[in-house]
């Protein structure tokens, strides 16, 4: 039958806003006070302008009644549960997003449930119009990660404890639902977890069938599956769980109407007893074997499962509507795009072939934090999700877009797209691969392959037919234009690293005749004159070179409809300033160099509206011997005094930040000028004695002098501290110095 022909309801786009309360002893993490969303109502009308049709959104019981339903403040919910109705968006109502409830219960308190329940029936008269709920999110994870992990309150690390908190919540669960659906009988049960699977080398294949049939439980318990026949039924038992117990669920059943699959690129994991293939970290066992539970997608020759594989699972497990309840990536922005998109056109095929997939949330909107450390620190480490926060108002990502064109039943198509993901090239062998190829799904892992170097990104005469469009980097030779080709390596982003002998940007005709040959999607202006004090010397070659050269790329990529990123300096500014300048700050440049860039920003920006300018600042990185930092750190391991100014004040600008920031927001479409450098206000001196001190080099050699006594011909500004009024996007000084020396040799 022609699929044209099959009416098939269209695959829906949801999304969800990471509103995690956690509890870790007695300090709780609230994600909606750090991403900002518990204050700013106008995001519901950024997150309606894409196009979803119903969106996961929390009316938490840890914020809404912390005290008790007597002293409830329903304000806020009132705010935007309204506004969402006004908006035409579905919300599927969260009570409990991986939380233990106020200080006075917890997951294995046994009034739990009926508390819950109180306030579900609560929140079900006071929004009767709202259909869908998910009382208790992710019940197996967060039991898990509370009750046999120990990373969240009540931190057991016992099978009874976990066994506890996981029924504890399942019967929350169903005690909800019934209150609610007391107010609003058709009310439905969006239910989700965690549907990671499990490998293992032979001799653990029993630990491994054992946990992909405990990854079901919440499920089947829900489902009033777990009867004295369920393989998991002697294990509860075990654990000390009353047959009593068990029998309430298959009393009163209460299965998800949508069940609700999460699953991450690290939620496949690989047993393996060997465990000196392994560090320290990921070592565990059980009372038969100690074994190293690590990420299968750093071991399994095949990769992962796979989401698609996964919805099949549950589809031919339950026969219920299956939704992906979270897509989230933190990673670069062309990994996002592609771990998205492969959800996407795994739950659409499905849908095609007849299994009921009702939708793919996009989950993240406003992006998570610290869940790298599995929210148990404050770190501030932040991920971006559709929307950036560390701008003044939430920033749309590149991920906006493909979402608005999916949710309006648009294709979405990037350049970054035709490459895999990391999770399907080889660099994501951190171990000796393993084949791990039971129950994988042969047809996505054959797909996808790695890029064939020689045909994308350093020979464009060799491409094959359809290959990816490049990525143009003017630059080969170029401390900049090297690190952008190391990072699209690592990225996976094809590009052509080009020479002046391939491209000279001071003459149009070459301009024009590489980007017709190369056929780029973007090109980034990496190269220039950088040399200061000669500038003085040779004003003209520095203008020809900084200024002429990028306004004849700008209008060439103008005309060919293709993206420019192009670099600026601090030294566009004088120096009067005492705070941090920002891209609208009066531009008044002491040098020529200075004012070959601050003419560049104009004509190119003038030719070119729609390139992106980055002014950056005293860049070091740990892939060159020719940055201020490393020329100071050999200089002083030699036993040298090393000489610096002590009164002119930078931010300096670690490379691979810079980089990666810079190609993230070329893939998103920015344009304009954006400042970007680390967090940070220092003298050259300072930062010469902080990156003594952290490297444990004797700085007591270094020489601190005002600059007018360094012989510079090129008059410097004192102060060229760079601030965004755009968004902060690169971490502090601090942070970036300890990677450089991860990333460098010893000197």
């Amino acid at each position: 039958m022609n699929r044209e022909a099959i009416a098939i309801p269209p695959l829906e786009v949801w999304a969800g806003v990471e509103c995690t309360v956690n509890r870790v002893a007695d300090q709780y993490f609230d994600q909606l006070e750090r991403n900002g969303h518990a204050t700013r109502l106008e995001d519901l009308d950024l997150f309606a302008e894409l196009g979803v049709r119903a969106i996961r959104y929390p009316v938490l019981w840890e914020r809404i009644a912390p005290n008790g339903l007597e002293t409830a403040d329903w304000s806020w919910a009132d705010e935007r549960l309204g506004r969402l109705h006004e908006l035409g968006i579905r919300p599927i109502v969260g009570l409990v997003h991986h939380g233990s409830g106020p200080r006075y219960t917890s997951l294995i308190d046994p009034a739990f449930p009926n508390q819950l329940a109180e306030f579900a029936h609560a929140v079900a008269e006071r929004y009767p119009w709202v259909d869908s709920y998910t009382p208790v999110n992710e019940p197996l994870t967060t039991a898990r990660f509370s009750g046999l992990y120990g990373y969240w309150y009540p931190h057991g690390r016992d099978g009874l404890t976990f066994a506890r908190a996981l029924l504890t919540e399942c019967r929350a669960t169903i005690l909800s639902m019934q209150a609610i659906r007391q107010i609003n009988p058709a009310a439905q049960l969006v239910q989700t977890d965690d549907l990671g699977k499990i490998f293992s080398t032979p001799l653990l294949a029993y630990q491994a069938e054992f946990e992909n049939e405990r990854r079901w439980l919440s499920f089947d318990l829900l489902c009033g599956r777990v009867n004295r026949d369920h393989l998991m039924w002697e294990y509860l038992r075990w654990l000390g769980i009353s047959e009593a117990e068990l029998d309430l669920f298959l009393e009163t059943p209460c299965p998800p109407d949508i069940i609700g699959m999460n699953h991450y690129v690290t939620s496949d994991r690989f047993l393996d007893e060997r465990l000196e293939r392994y560090p320290g970290c990921c070592h565990a066992g059980n009372e038969r074997h100690r074994y190293a539970d690590v990420e299968a997608v750093r071991v399994c020759a095949q990769g992962l499962a796979g989401p698609r594989l996964l919805m099949r699972e549950a589809w031919e497990r339950y026969g219920l509507p299956l939704a992906v309840t979270e897509v989230h990536l933190g990673c670069t922005r062309e990994e996002q795009l592609r771990w998205l998109y492969e959800v996407w056109d795994a739950a659409r095929s499905l849908k095609y072939e007849g299994v009921d997939v009702r939708a793919v949330t996009a989950w993240s909107l406003l992006g998570t934090y610290d869940w790298n450390t599995l929210v148990t620190r404050a770190d501030g480490h932040y991920e971006p999700g559709v929307f950036d926060v560390r701008s003044s108002l939430p920033r749309p990502t590149a991920l906006a877009r493909m979402i608005s064109h999916l949710a309006t039943g648009r294709e979405y198509d990037h350049p970054v797209l035709d490459i895999p993901g990391w999770w399907c090239r080889t660099q994501r062998l951190l171990y000796p691969p393993v084949d791990c190829h039971v129950g994988l799904d042969h047809k996505h892992n054959q797909k996808l392959s790695d890029p064939t170097r020689d045909s994308i990104t350093q020979n464009p005469k060799s491409k094959i037919q359809n290959a990816p469009r490049p990525l143009a980097i003017i630059g080969a030779r170029g401390t900049l234009g090297k690190a952008f080709a190391r990072l699209c390596d690592i990225r996976g982003i094809p590009y052509h690293l080009l020479t002046r002998q391939e491209m000279d940007i001071t003459n149009p005709a070459s301009v024009d005749a590489a980007i017709t040959e190369l056929n780029p999607w973007a090109v980034v202006n990496a190269a220039g004159y950088v040399r200061v004090d000669d500038a003085e010397r040779e004003p003209d070659i520095c203008l020809r070179v900084n200024a002429e050269g990028p306004a004849i790329l700008a209008a060439a990529c103008a005309r060919q409809g293709v993206a420019l990123l192009t670099f600026s300096s601090d030294l566009v500014f004088d120096g009067t300033g005492a705070n941090p300048y920002v891209e609208s700050n009066t531009v008044a440049p002491l040098n020529v160099y200075g004012r070959s860039k601050v003419e560049a920003e104009v004509r190119v920006l003038t030719a070119y509206p729609s390139s992106l300018v980055i002014r950056t600042s005293a860049f070091f990185g740990p892939w060159d011997e020719y940055n201020f930092v490393t020329i100071a750190l050999r200089q002083l391991a030699a036993g040298h005094t090393f000489v610096a100014a002590e009164d002119s004040v930078v931010s300096p600008t670690y490379v691979p930040d810079l980089v990666n920031a810079s190609l993230d927001l070329l893939i998103d479409g920015e344009c304009g000028l954006w400042h970007l450098a680390n967090k940070s206000a220092i003298a050259w001196a300072e930062l010469a004695r902080l990156a003594a001190s952290m490297a444990g080099v004797d700085a007591s050699r270094i020489e601190g002098r005002p600059t007018r006594e360094l012989g510079f011909a090129a008059v410097r500004p004192t102060y060229s501290v760079l601030g965004s009024e755009r968004g902060v996007l690169l971490p502090s000084l601090d942070n970036a110095i300890s990677r450089y020396f991860n990333e460098r040799q010893p000197f």
